[in-house]
Parts: structure tokens; sequence; C-alpha cells
């Protein structure tokens, strides 16, 4: 019952909270003439998120009841109330970190997570632009958490904790936050995240924390737009005609298209079910790390003519 009550009192504080920022990043951005909102893609971002909503706590049970068995069987026990909480945030945060990186890298999951990369803009609505399908696996990466003594609706808990912050670093209208940005992650590092430039492809993947990306080598941070380019949002091909159904499943239908071509081999098809997105048998697309190196060879190249 109090855990109950707990989750109640995250979503009744954090939901005025929600109109209050929506609602300045509104007003600012019309201030400054700046077309941050659109009505079709705010629309889009609220059906998302009851989507994922609804399929979320539609699975809840099952994955409850599966965290629970682990906790049960758990290996340790954490009884100091500090140390239990500050090591669950911060392992926490470190398998969402993986988590978000394979949504990234492997592109069946992809498929799923690319909802969340749809929109081209960036404003606090995006980060309610779910991934929608997301909650049928997301708990899997967090068994070790069951396992390492951490009670499953505490788990639930401190998600819904970072998952507030997660939706703050969306927005152009904070630029850089002083000494937060050496160890959080910020607005600027989540702007880099949803950049479809090549040198911002799968870039800053953590949710609250940023040193996993810094350990783990996925860091990139925001460059000035007289050292680089302006930060294009969307996906390095954005959708065509998109509507409520194709936002969802258009890469499904992609991957359909490519696992199921004549003439390639067993490898090749499992390649575009679980190879990273943009891998093609005959190099007619290209993955994030290539886009980054031909972007680097073309820079190359054009010092060299300039010289």
């Amino acid at each position: 019952m109090m855990d109950d009550l707990r989750e109640q009192w995250l979503i009744l504080l954090s939901t005025p909270f929600y109109i209050l920022i929506i609602g300045l990043e509104l007003l600012l951005s019309h201030l400054q003439h700046r077309k941050a909102y659109t009505l079709k893609d705010t629309a889009t971002n609220i059906y998302l998120m009851l989507l994922n909503g609804g399929i979320d706590l539609g699975f809840r049970l099952v994955y409850l009841v599966i965290l629970n068995f682990f906790y049960i069987h758990a290996w340790i026990r954490f009884e100091n109330v500090f140390i239990y909480w500050g090591l669950l945030l911060l392992m926490e945060d470190l398998l969402y970190y993986w988590l978000h990186r394979f949504d990234h890298e492997i592109r069946l999951f992809w498929a799923i997570h690319v909802t969340h990369h749809s929109s081209q803009h960036m404003n606090f609505t995006v980060g309610f632009r779910s991934s929608v399908f997301q909650p049928l696996y997301r708990f899997l990466y967090f068994i070790p958490l069951a396992l390492l003594g951490f009670r499953p609706i505490d788990i639930l808990f401190i998600y819904a904790v970072t998952q507030i912050w997660g939706i703050f670093v969306h927005t152009e209208l904070i630029h850089k936050m002083g000494w937060l940005e050496y160890f959080m992650v910020t607005p600027s590092h989540h702007r880099v995240h949803h950049g479809s430039n090549p040198k911002y492809l799968d870039k800053n993947m953590g949710m609250f924390l940023i040193i996993w990306d810094k350990l783990f080598g996925t860091f990139q941070k925001e460059l000035p737009a007289d050292v680089y380019q302006p930060i294009h949002y969307g996906l390095t091909k954005n959708i065509e005609n998109a509507n409520a159904l194709s936002i969802i499943f258009h890469e499904w239908r992609q991957i359909w298209t490519d696992a199921t071509q004549k003439g390639i081999s067993f490898q090749a098809r499992m390649n575009y079910l679980l190879g990273p997105p943009g891998w093609s048998h005959d190099g007619s697309r290209q993955t994030s790390v290539q886009l980054r190196e031909k972007e680097m060879g073309d820079s190359t190249q054009s010092i060299v003519h300039k010289k």
C-alpha cells in the first residue's frame, strides 16, 4: 500500500512540474519566434506516451512477479539505507545505459526505440515520445538489481525518478549547466543524442549520469555552430508520410523487406535483424560508424584541397 502511495505521490508532484516547464517553454519559444512546437508533433508525443503507459501498466504484474522471483533468491542484502538507495540509483542508471545503448546498436531493438528519435523537434514533450514496446523487455536489464537485494518496487521507483530528469533534458532553452556538465546528463548532452549529424549519432546514452558515456567511449560534447554544423534532429532518413501506425512500425516493415530479400545468406538475414541499424549486405546503406568515418574522410579531403 505504501509503495502504491509513493508512486502516486511522484505522479502527483511531477505533473504540475511538467505543465509548468512545458508552458514556460511554449511562451519563451513564441517570444523568441522559434518553432519549437507543432500541434501534430506534440499530439504524436502524447499518443506514443499513452500507448507506452498502457502497455507498461498492463504488463507490470508480469514483470514484477519475475523480478520478485529473483529478489527472493537475492545473493546479498543491504542494511544501510543510504548505501541501499545510493547504490540502487547508481546501478540502475548504469544498467539503463546498456539498455539504451543496445537499443541503438541492435536493429531489432532500434525498431522499437526509433519512435523516440523520430521527432524533428526538441522540446519537453519529446521526452514523452516513448519507445512503445520497451516495457516488454526493459525489466530484463534490471534482474541483476533484484539479485543484488533491491526490491522490485524500489527499482521501478528509482527508474521513475530518473525518468523525470530524462524528460527535463529535452529542450533547447537551457544552453549549459555549469559544473553539472561533468557528471550529469544535461540538455546540452541530450541534444547531441537526438542529433542525426554523423558526429552525434549513437552518443550520450545516459539518462541521469553522463559518466557512463565518458567511461565506455560514447560521449560527445555539443559543439558550437561555428565549429561543427548545427544539430539536425530526427532520423538520418526521416519517415515519409508519417502517421500513427508508420511511426511505430516503419522500421519493422523495412527489416522484413531487407531480411526476406532473395539470394542473400542466412548470416546476412540475421545481420539485418541483429546487426547495427544501417547495415546492408551490399553497402547500399551505412551504419553510424561508417557515416562518421565518411564525414571524417570528407573533412580531411576538404582540408587538403584548401591547402
